[in-house]
């Protein structure tokens, strides 16, 4: 068979140390070792914002240790402040003061940066000279009351004398003096004034720097662009927000670098704590493709952390979840920062729910700014690594759809198709239809880019104003695909069974709500574009004569890896339910979710038939033992294939996480 392409992706896979911090290249927020005793605790909100600060950095320095502090948010009142931590069985013990908490730790920390309070911006200084000094922030007002209860602190730094007065002069100060010893992995973007407490913990525990500039201001611009100029593109990210939304992803997207939204985000040392190991769920098979309207539902801020741990939560719990088919939009940073958030979702998620990425793939991108009409991904360079970078957690969350922010040119749209090849699918926002409507386009003959109509909406009217002519003029030819977003800070999944009822009344029984990756999948397949086989009810596969369908059911994950009974070769029979044209097939191996490289299979070969009995070989492997092995190859056609793995994992044992299989009608 001559192979066109023969693509071995090899995961570098995660893990959780036993103590301490574990922070590889390939990782953009570190794994902290789990909490083996209960947590102490106080209620943050209780407190002034310079008590915030430093109870938020004492914890930083002591959970980068082994976590021991949980701290009680405002914002965490949403879904209720016992929520997470009930849900993941973390234990916790109430102290009576910050007084309390500060003297049992103190002899973990090396002293204080003291400050004065005069100008809100000596906060993140402080904080920032702080986080690399293993101390811990400190005001004087503060720093006298914990002097009256008998706590004595070194001074490490004393930051009193500075007499600034313009919060530039006071970052150029932190650039200048500290910023080369800080980490260049993440970089915190944080109001002194109203986000004091969230993430600040991941900043201390990462000696990273805490700055809040507005790129629209050229002076601050200037500023925040020299910081932003040592983040390296595919291997950093930037944690908290912004003074203005699309500047400030702008800003840092045109230097390759994301934002994951989460000044509101809380404990983010103890959540991501937890393990790595993502419960994938099996994907439903897709229904089969008729002459009827196509419409899938994306829900939005998946990008924005704290929309996961606070409003998403609060939304799960809504009646009218499950009902009918959602695609709910998450972080795939969700997999460093809080694994045990993600897989609460993905353990609960019902048939009808379907986790996708928030835009633009690992953290909020903006591509290109359609309201400023400005192009922030300009260089090649920057969004091969971008898209790589984004690839890996993809893979790792098993995410088959992306949303991206705003519109995407033909650079972003081959870097997608090229390095991001286990997405079914791409949607894109046309925000103002304006000179007309953003057309689909394809890439590679199997990467749709379809555009949310309306992008954002907040009302379901506004979807049902944008959709109604188009539905009314359905004719039962062909089918229709169209793809929708609603903004979940006003809209909830009772809200979208209301939309579909509508939809319905005006063309019934021609209207379906899909999942993101059946909706892309029927699309492809309507389209005569490559898609996942795999995904058809008729698709069946065999083992020694017995069913063992669960290896193409889209899921690695527990008792949906295939795994021999016994040592030695296996044999399996894949019936596609009728003849099609493949070109590619892609094998997850048992080591791409659990982090054991040594259980993946080393020696197998994939044949087709049209008869089943008549066999011609398409791809063989030798000694590789590879995560992922996707291969493309010359049109063959086939209503079989035959899977024959002659040499499992170091144990013997052969083990098939998923199987996917490419082609047309």
């Amino acid at each position: 068979m001559n192979l066109l392409k023969n693509r071995n992706h090899d995961w570098v896979n995660y893990k959780t140390p036993e103590e301490g911090l574990f922070w590889p290249e390939w990782q953009v927020i570190p794994s902290f070792a789990p909490a083996d005793e209960a947590l102490d605790t106080l209620e943050l909100q209780l407190y002034s914002d310079s008590i915030k600060i430093m109870l938020t950095s004492l914890q930083g320095q002591i959970n980068k240790k082994k976590p021991r502090i949980f701290l009680y948010s405002h914002n965490a009142e949403i879904e209720g402040i016992h929520t997470w931590p009930n849900r993941l069985g973390i234990k916790r013990n109430l102290m009576d003061s910050p007084y309390e908490m500060v003297k049992k730790y103190k002899d973990e920390i090396k002293g204080i940066v003291l400050y004065s309070g005069r100008n809100p911006h000596y906060r993140n200084l402080a904080a920032s000279v702080a986080n690399i000094n293993d101390a811990i922030p400190v005001d004087t007002s503060l720093y006298r009351l914990l002097k009256d209860r008998g706590i004595e602190l070194p001074v490490v730094e004393d930051l009193t004398g500075l007499r600034f007065r313009d919060h530039k002069e006071i970052y150029n100060y932190l650039y200048d003096n500290y910023y080369d010893k800080c980490s260049h992995r993440i970089f915190f973007s944080l109001s002194p004034t109203i986000h004091t407490s969230y993430v600040r913990d991941m900043a201390a525990a990462v000696g990273g720097a805490i700055v809040w500039l507005d790129s629209r201001i050229e002076e601050e611009g200037v500023i925040l662009h020299k910081f932003l100029g040592h983040l390296p593109a595919g291997q950093s990210v930037i944690l908290g927000w912004w003074p203005e939304e699309r500047s400030g992803i702008g800003a840092g997207t045109q230097h390759g670098v994301s934002t994951i939204p989460s000044d509101f985000y809380d404990n983010s040392t103890v959540y991501a704590s937890f393990e790595h190991i993502m419960h994938i769920p099996a994907v439903p098979k897709k229904p089969k493709l008729e002459n009827k309207i196509y419409l899938a539902i994306f829900l939005s801020d998946g990008d924005n952390v704290q929309y996961c741990q606070h409003r998403m939560s609060e939304l799960w719990a809504n009646e009218g979840k499950g009902s009918v088919p959602l695609n709910w939009t998450v972080s795939p940073g969700l997999v460093d920062i809080g694994p045990g958030l993600l897989n609460f979702f993905y353990d609960t998620a019902s048939n009808n729910d379907c986790i996708c990425s928030g835009p633009s793939g690992l953290g909020y991108a903006l591509l290109y700014d359609e309201h400023n009409k400005i192009l922030n991904m300009k260089e090649k360079w920057f969004m091969d690594r971008y898209m790589q970078l984004s690839n890996r957690y993809l893979v790792k969350n098993g995410m088959r759809v992306v949303t991206a922010w705003d519109q995407l040119n033909a650079m972003h749209r081959y870097c997608y198709a090229h390095y991001a090849r286990g997405l079914y699918g791409v949607t894109t926002e046309d925000w103002f239809q304006n000179p007309c409507e953003v057309p689909v386009s394809h890439e590679r003959n199997r990467m749709a880019f379809i555009p949310n109509r309306p992008a954002y909406a907040e009302k379901i009217e506004d979807i049902v104003a944008m959709l109604k002519d188009k539905i009314m003029a359905f004719d039962g030819t062909k089918p229709m695909f169209f793809a929708t977003q609603g903004v979940t800070w006003s809209l909830t999944p009772q809200n979208m069974k209301a939309l579909v009822d509508i939809l319905n009344e005006m063309q019934p029984g021609k209207v379906e709500i899909l999942r993101g990756d059946h909706f892309f999948t029927l699309y492809n397949e309507a389209n005569g574009l490559a898609f996942n086989i795999a995904l058809s009810a008729d698709a069946k596969a065999t083992n020694k004569g017995e069913d063992a369908s669960v290896i193409l059911n889209g899921s690695p994950y527990g008792k949906n890896m295939w795994e021999a009974k016994e040592k030695g070769a296996q044999e399996f029979i894949i019936d596609l339910g009728r003849e099609y044209i493949i070109n590619r097939y892609v094998i997850k191996n048992a080591g791409v979710n659990d982090a054991d490289k040594s259980r993946n299979n080393k020696v197998f070969e994939l044949s087709c038939s049209l008869d089943g009995e008549n066999w011609t070989l398409i791809d063989s492997r030798d000694s590789d033992n590879s995560n992922i092995v996707d291969c493309e190859f010359l049109d063959v056609n086939a209503k079989y294939l035959k899977l024959n793995v002659l040499e499992g994992g170091e144990d013997g044992i052969v083990r098939i996480g998923d199987l996917e299989i490419y082609g047309r009608i």
